[in-house]
């Protein structure tokens, strides 16, 4: 399932950490990450899915 939403992730940020965490604070940051820079949301996005 990793996999898959390491996937999610490098597509589409944000949903990468969605199906991770929820709309939680981590969701909220990514969205701002990914706002500024496509590749800041993507690390912090698989730092996420990673860590968990």
């Amino acid at each position: 399932m990793d996999f898959i939403r390491i996937i999610c992730a490098i597509l589409l940020p944000p949903l990468g950490v969605f199906l991770q965490v929820g709309l939680g604070l981590h969701f909220w940051l990514n969205i701002i990450l990914t706002l500024f820079g496509y590749i800041p949301g993507i690390v912090h996005a698989v730092w996420i899915i990673a860590k968990k």
